[in-house]
């Protein structure tokens, strides 16, 4: 058995937030995006027109759908323009005491009925799920980055998650054209539990002096056919988020192997993101990126 989801909430505005909005516009929901700020919401929009607009170039949607989806969007500053949502999304940052703020919050004004779900990439399920009212209606939807390209979804339940909840996730995301992966409430789920190792380790190799940032993103994209070098996909998933990954599997697996690069740590500290400040592990201020490194 499903719930039927008709309108969608976003909480969030930024990269993954208002892929989702895109993604589930098309699709034809009604989607609330929800942000603090009227001005990140005003880009955030821009943003899903500017990818749609380049879905339409491509061919890949009609100039008629790129109006509707528009049109099916709503932008909202406060949580109560979720209350009558049935299916609500969370992206917000990578740490547990913001994303427990946001379910105390939104659970208030919810009707009954609503589930809850978090993009978390990497936080225990079950632990967020304690945090609201619902928790047998509480389930991870983990999106990849960026949404409209990217045809995965993992789904992960939590000790509570009822079975029609699972359904209905599993429907909507569906329904999105997506694929579903099921992972079980690990650290980090599938996708990062192998992905972000494997960037944590790039950075020891540049760390430790075995090879210069340019060298090993040549040599992962030359020597395993890897579409982005391991240290230019950090930069783009942003270094403080490879962090907070990082953290989540070294304190939740209490395994030394993963144990964050203290030159990752060291980025961070910094202020040098990646894209998102445009320095990371290479400098985008220019016209094309140099290698900080």
């Amino acid at each position: 058995m499903t719930v039927a989801i008709k309108k969608v909430g976003v909480i969030g505005s930024g990269q993954m937030g208002n892929g989702i909005a895109h993604v589930a516009a098309l699709a034809g929901f009604d989607v609330v995006l929800n942000d603090v700020s009227a001005d990140r919401l005003k880009s955030a929009l821009a943003t899903i027109n500017g990818n749609l607009t380049r879905q339409v170039a491509k061919k890949t949607i009609s100039e008629d759908e790129r109006k509707k989806a528009l049109d099916r969007i709503a932008s909202a500053e406060a949580l109560d323009a979720l209350a009558d949502c049935d299916l609500v999304i969370e992206t917000a940052i990578e740490k547990e005491e913001t994303k427990r703020k946001i379910f105390h919050e939104v659970c208030a004004v919810l009707k009954p009925e609503a589930i809850v779900a978090t993009n978390s990439s990497s936080i225990s399920i079950t632990r967020l799920a304690a945090s609201t009212d619902r928790p047998e209606k509480f389930i991870g939807i983990h999106f990849m980055n960026p949404v409209p390209a990217m045809e995965l979804v993992e789904l992960i339940r939590g000790i509570a998650t009822d079975d029609m909840t699972f359904d209905t996730a599993k429907a909507f995301v569906a329904r999105l054209g997506k694929q579903v992966a099921v992972s079980e409430d690990f650290p980090a789920f599938i996708v990062n539990r192998i992905l972000l190792p494997m960037i944590n380790e790039a950075i020891y190799t540049l760390y430790e002096g075995v090879g210069n940032v340019e060298a090993i993103d040549a040599a992962m994209k030359l020597g395993a056919h890897h579409p982005m070098g391991p240290l230019e996909l950090a930069d783009f998933i942003g270094l403080d988020t490879c962090l907070s990954i990082m953290q989540v599997l070294h304190e939740g697996l209490a395994d030394s192997k993963y144990r964050p690069c203290p030159l990752l740590v060291k980025y961070v500290e910094a202020g040098w993101l990646g894209r998102k400040t445009q320095r990371g592990f290479y400098d985008y201020r220019g016209d094309r990126p140099i290698p900080t490194r």
